[in-house]
C-alpha cells in the first residue's frame, strides 16, 4: 500500500492531479486511471505542457461506482421552469429532442416527422402538440417567419455515422440538411440548432461540416459547433453528438454550451425498478454463447475455439469488433444504443440476465420517462429509441438556448464563446 504524507496529500487535492499523482492518492495503478478515462468514466484536461490531469472528486466518484458503491448520483429525468420561447422542430422522431427542450422550458409549436410509428408515439404522449406527418420538402414554413425563436432538428445521421456507410451528401438522407437550412431561411429564427453524430466532424476530411457551417453563415447566422458527451450530462450512456448552433447576426448574444459534469450515472442506478416490458430474445445457440460472457465482457472473454466459431470471418478482421458478444456492466454507463440490442456487432446484453435490453430499459438509457409510450412493433420501438436524442442531453441544450435568448448565464456551469464569422475554406476540427 502506498502511503502519502498528509502535507503532500493536502497539496495534491488542491490542484488537478497527473496520472501518477492520481494513482498514488487512490492507491490504484496508473493503468487503472488510464482505463477509466478510455472507458469514458472520467475526463482529462490538458496542461500547457500537454500532460493529462484529473479532478480528485471525479476520480473518487468513479472509484466508488466502479467498486459497486453509491457516489450520491442518481437517475432522473431533468425538468426546468417554462418560458415563452417557441420552437419548431423538424425530423422529430419519437420526441427525444422535443421532450428535452420542453423539459428545459421551451414551447414546441410545430413538429414535422414522416415515420408513421413516430407520429403515433408523439400524438399518444403529447396530443396537444402540433405534429405534422409529411416529407419535409412538402412543408412551407413561411407563415412562421419572425414568430419563432428557435428552429431545431436532428437531420438523419446514418449518412455520416461510423457504423453506417458514411456516404454523406451522396446519401439522400445526407441532403436533408439542406431542408433544415431551408426551414431556417424561411422562418429566420433567432437561433438555429442542429445535431448529428461525431462522424460528421471528420466526414470527407471536414468538408461536409464546413459546407453546412458555410450555408448557415450565408443565411445570416454566426455559427459554431461543439461535440458533447452524453455520459457527462446526466445520460447513463456513452453517446457523442455534435451540435451546430447558429445565432442571427443582428443579435448580441454569445454561443453557450453545457459544461460536462464531474460524474456519470451507471446502469445499476438507471435500471433499478425499471418497468417490465417487451424485448428481443436470443436464439438458443446465441444464449449459450452469451452465458459465458461476464458483466462488462465481450468476445475476448470466450474460449478461443468459441471466439472463432461465433465470430466467423470477423475473427481475422482488424478493428470494429469490441461490440461483439458484449455484455454491459452494472458499474458503468451503457455503450451507445443502436436500433437493435441484439445486433451481432453492437450487442447490448443485460449485465446479469442473458438477454438483450428490453424496450423500457432502452428508454431509461435514453432518459425517457417511464410514462412515455412507444407505438408500433417491438422492432419499431427499438428503432425509434435507438435513433432518438437522449432527453436529458436535449434538456441541457435547451437550458443553454434559453440562456442565450435571456442573455443571462452562469459561466461556471457552461461554455461561453463570442460570436465570430468563421473562415470555412479550411476544414474545422475539434481537439482530440
Amino acid at each position: 500500500m502506498v502511503v502519502i504524507e498528509p502535507s503532500i496529500l493536502d497539496k495534491l487535492i488542491d490542484h488537478p492531479l497527473t496520472v501518477s499523482e492520481a494513482a498514488k492518492v487512490l492507491n490504484v495503478s496508473q493503468d487503472t486511471i488510464r482505463r477509466w478515462e478510455k472507458k469514458g468514466l472520467i475526463k482529462a484536461e490538458r496542461t500547457v505542457y500537454n500532460y493529462r490531469v484529473f479532478c480528485l472528486d471525479e476520480l473518487k466518484r468513479a472509484q466508488t461506482k466502479y467498486s459497486g458503491g453509491s457516489d450520491g448520483t442518481k437517475f432522473r429525468v431533468l425538468k426546468g421552469k417554462r418560458t415563452k420561447y417557441p420552437v419548431i422542430e423538424i425530423f422529430s422522431g419519437c420526441g427525444g429532442m422535443a421532450l428535452g427542450l420542453e423539459n428545459a422550458g421551451l414551447k414546441p409549436i410545430l413538429m414535422v416527422e414522416v415515420d408513421p410509428d413516430c407520429i403515433a408515439t408523439l400524438k399518444q404522449n403529447r396530443p396537444k402538440w402540433n405534429v405534422v406527418q409529411d416529407h419535409i420538402e412538402n412543408i412551407d414554413f413561411a407563415s412562421y417567419r419572425h414568430t419563432v425563436d428557435i428552429v431545431a432538428g436532428g437531420f438523419p445521421c446514418q449518412a455520416f455515422s461510423y457504423a453506417g456507410n458514411g456516404k454523406g451528401f451522396d446519401d439522400t438522407r445526407g441532403t436533408l440538411f439542406f431542408q433544415f437550412a431551408r426551414c431556417v431561411r424561411e422562418v429566420e429564427p433567432k437561433l438555429a440548432v442542429a445535431e448529428n453524430v461525431r462522424g460528421l466532424i471528420r466526414h470527407d476530411g471536414g468538408k461536409t461540416l464546413a459546407t453546412m457551417l458555410n450555408v448557415l453563415d450565408e443565411l445570416g447566422y454566426y455559427v459554431d459547433y461543439q461535440l458533447l458527451r452524453a455520459q457527462f450530462l446526466d445520460v447513463p450512456q456513452k453517446r457523442e453528438r455534435v451540435f451546430i448552433i447558429g445565432i442571427r447576426k443582428d443579435l448580441e448574444t454569445k454561443f453557450i454550451y453545457p459544461r460536462e459534469q464531474d460524474y456519470t450515472i451507471s446502469l445499476r442506478q438507471t435500471l433499478q425498478d425499471c418497468p417490465i416490458s417487451a424485448g428481443a430474445s436470443y436464439p438458443y445457440w446465441k444464449r449459450q454463447v452469451m452465458e459465458r460472457v461476464p458483466p462488462g465482457g465481450y468476445w475476448r472473454d470466450l474460449p478461443i475455439d468459441l471466439q472463432k466459431k461465433y465470430m466467423k470471418g470477423s475473427f481475422n478482421q482488424p478493428g470494429g469488433k469490441t461490440g461483439m458478444a458484449r455484455r454491459l456492466s452494472w458499474n458503468e454507463p451503457s455503450l451507445t444504443l443502436t436500433c437493435n440490442p441484439a445486433q451481432k456487432h453492437t450487442e447490448r446484453c443485460h449485465p446479469n440476465q442473458t438477454r438483450p435490453l428490453t424496450v423500457r430499459e432502452y428508454a431509461r438509457l435514453q432518459t425517457f420517462p417511464d410514462t412515455w409510450q412507444f407505438a408500433g412493433s417491438v422492432a419499431s420501438q427499438y428503432r425509434q429509441i435507438g435513433n432518438a436524442l437522449p432527453v436529458n442531453l436535449a434538456y441541457h441544450i435547451g437550458k443553454c438556448l434559453i440562456a442565450m435568448l435571456d442573455e443571462r448565464y452562469d459561466s461556471q456551469d457552461i461554455i461561453v464563446r463570442s460570436p465570430r464569422e468563421l473562415a470555412f475554406q479550411q476544414p474545422i476540427t475539434l481537439a482530440d
